[in-house]
């Protein structure tokens, strides 16, 4: 069977119906040369940074993620995901600021790279991520997380929970978030729409735009933003998950040098009592003497009859 792309590709095989194959599709030749593909099956999914692909690999299915190029893609590589990235070398930092073609090729490769980095370091840790295989020529491969049928996963956002799902889902999220939390990465797009529920529990994907917790001044805000989608959703659901505040109490531990995976987390937190700005304190009061001074000033220059030889007022009273 020649399993080269060609015009059309087949669905299930030989037997299956085919439909055409896309550009993006195509870009999976390289893997199929290389022996690590043997046939494309059918489209799975196409988003605002990729296209996904179940391909076959030997007697087993698997996903070919295919990342879009920059300027077919919608989803914007702000400034505040790429910092504190390590780049090669000074050449290459010099390159990406100034947008050169070579830069922005290499900006493309970074963030690219950036997820199958992530991917490899996550699922090395024990973090429920689909396990990753390859990565050539923008085409990242990878398990197909799958449901009870052997069907692509649902997504949490297509189904409904009864509360003690909600809150079992909840907390397994919050541990896997401490998890990549304690090996330096916050996913930073973490919702709803980036977790898979499998039969043993969710899947968390889409990490292009990973950051690194201690290199990436955005970095709490963007745990912040991901663990309250987490309560936002679950929410739903099981109501009293809204006012949870793991993002402060976990972060708070992770600057403490004490989160640890099992750190065993409350969800509540008690801002730190801060110390009183006497400077700022004194500062008011002086502002507040010297705008009743003013006040005063103005009143007495009201009463008092014109005099053409007084000095012109201060600016402050003008």
């Amino acid at each position: 069977m020649d399993c080269r792309i060609t015009n059309d590709f087949r669905v299930f095989g030989n037997k299956g119906p085919t439909i055409k194959a896309d550009e993006d599709s195509k870009r999976i030749e390289p893997l199929i040369e290389d022996g690590l593909v043997d046939e494309v099956l059918r489209p799975l999914m196409s988003g605002k940074e990729a296209a996904v692909y179940v391909v076959r690999c030997g007697n087993q299915l698997r996903c070919a993620k295919v990342y879009k190029e920059a300027n077919k893609r919608s989803f914007r590589q702000a400034a505040e995901y790429q910092e504190g990235r390590k780049v090669r070398n000074s050449r290459q930092a010099r390159a990406m600021a100034k947008g050169s073609k070579f830069g922005k090729k290499e900006t493309e490769d970074a963030w690219q790279n950036a997820e199958v980095a992530a991917l490899f370091r996550l699922a090395g840790a024990g973090v429920r991520v689909p396990q990753p295989y390859d990565f050539l020529e923008g085409v990242l491969l990878m398990e197909l997380v799958a449901d009870e049928y052997g069907d692509a996963a649902p997504r949490l956002n297509d189904v409904v929970l009864e509360p003690d799902q909600a809150r079992e889902y909840h907390a397994f999220l919050i541990s896997q978030i401490v998890l990549m939390l304690c090996t330096g990465l916050v996913h930073g797009d973490l919702s709803e729409f980036n977790v898979l529920l499998t039969p043993t529990g969710p899947v968390i994907i889409d990490l292009p735009q990973a950051v690194d917790a201690a290199g990436n001044n955005h970095a709490f805000s963007m745990l912040e933003r991901d663990v309250g989608n987490m309560a936002s959703y679950f929410g739903r659901f099981a109501p009293e998950l809204k006012k949870t505040r793991y993002a402060k109490e976990m972060w708070a531990l992770y600057e403490a040098g004490t989160l640890h995976p099992a750190s065993v987390l409350t969800g509540e937190f008690d801002e730190p009592e801060e110390l009183a700005d006497v400077g700022g304190i004194m500062r008011e009061i002086e502002a507040a003497r010297l705008d009743e001074e003013r006040k005063q000033a103005v009143r007495a220059a009201d009463d008092a009859p014109p005099n053409k030889s007084e000095e012109p007022p201060p600016p402050w009273m003008q």
